[in-house]
């Protein structure tokens, strides 16, 4: 059985005439009853009776007449939605970020992105970029924005490099500056409470590798928060913390590191070898092209520089 075949027997139906069904759907009248007899042998039953002039449906016709139509309507279904999905006016995105690219420059990236394809499902997912890793590796995400550099070298995912955030320390906007000078040395947190990230976030392993660094284990005042959790707990006066410089914006004071500073790569990743959905492929372009722009034009936020 074959929709063409199921076609040209809905056509003769609606028609009541094997020769103006055949012009209804283009096709010579005797390759339709061709194809109305290959029909009728597959399924082992008479679906009309002939007489001169006349036809009518079979009890087994009767029978197929509504499951024909349904198959029909759900085939044309199917080639709407699939053409949908290339046209990029359906489907869904799996994006994967950590906790302070989605409290910082993340949100502008993909708002663009969803004006331009609004009937386009985003769901975006917060880790740790060793999470978002694994997550790429299963398959349960389509794209992430990952941190590690180690990720350039895993074998299973593809990884492009975006732009690079300058790290700062922050402390509250109404605190005076943790220095008199408009730069702090790593050497001038020795001694001083830090609010630190839970164990495995990336910016806990480099600021703690910056403090080891410059010869000292830095005081943590208290530790195992989120991006949010740590901003709020900084703005609370419980110490300093090390943070992109997007996340500052006009809530906090965020003051520069000193030469050679503290640096981070923001990387886009996906699985290797693996042919990306539509849409997927649209959100990394919009991605990337979102920060051509703004480079181009002065716009990215400052301590942000492309890749």
């Amino acid at each position: 059985m074959q929709l063409h075949q199921l076609q040209y027997f809905v056509a003769v139906v609606d028609a009541r005439h094997f020769t103006r069904a055949a012009a209804q759907v283009g096709v010579a009248q005797p390759s339709l009853s061709q194809q109305i007899r290959a029909l009728e042998q597959s399924l082992g039953a008479r679906l009309f009776h002939r007489t001169r002039g006349n036809i009518a449906l079979t009890d087994a016709g009767e029978t197929l007449l509504p499951i024909a139509r349904r198959i029909l309507a759900d085939a044309d279904t199917a080639r709407r939605e699939i053409r949908a999905l290339d046209e990029l006016r359906a489907g869904r995105v799996r994006l994967g970020a950590t906790p302070s690219l989605c409290t910082g420059l993340l949100p502008p990236m993909v708002a663009a992105f969803r004006r331009e394809h609004p009937g386009i499902e985003l769901i975006i997912h917060e880790g740790g970029s060793r999470d978002l890793q694994t997550e790429l590796s299963e398959g349960a995400l389509d794209l992430a924005l990952v941190i590690d550099s180690r990720l350039a070298n895993d074998p299973v995912l593809e990884t492009m490099p975006l732009f690079i955030e300058e790290l700062v320390v922050v402390s509250p906007l109404g605190a005076p500056r943790p220095v008199r000078r408009s730069h702090i040395n790593i050497q001038e947190l020795q001694g001083r409470p830090l609010v630190m990230f839970r164990r495995g976030y990336d910016l806990r392993e480099s600021t703690i590798a910056a403090c080891r660094t410059a010869g000292f284990e830095p005081t943590l005042a208290i530790e195992g928060g989120e991006m949010d959790a740590v901003l709020e707990f900084v703005n609370a006066g419980m110490g300093l913390a090390v943070v992109p410089a997007t996340v500052v914006r006009d809530r906090f004071r965020g003051t520069p590191i000193a030469d050679p500073g503290l640096t981070r790569t923001v990387y886009l990743a996906q699985r290797r070898g693996m042919a990306q959905p539509r849409a997927a492929q649209a959100l990394q372009d919009e991605i990337i092209r979102f920060l051509y722009e703004t480079s181009a034009t002065g716009q990215l936020p400052p301590g942000v520089h492309t890749a």
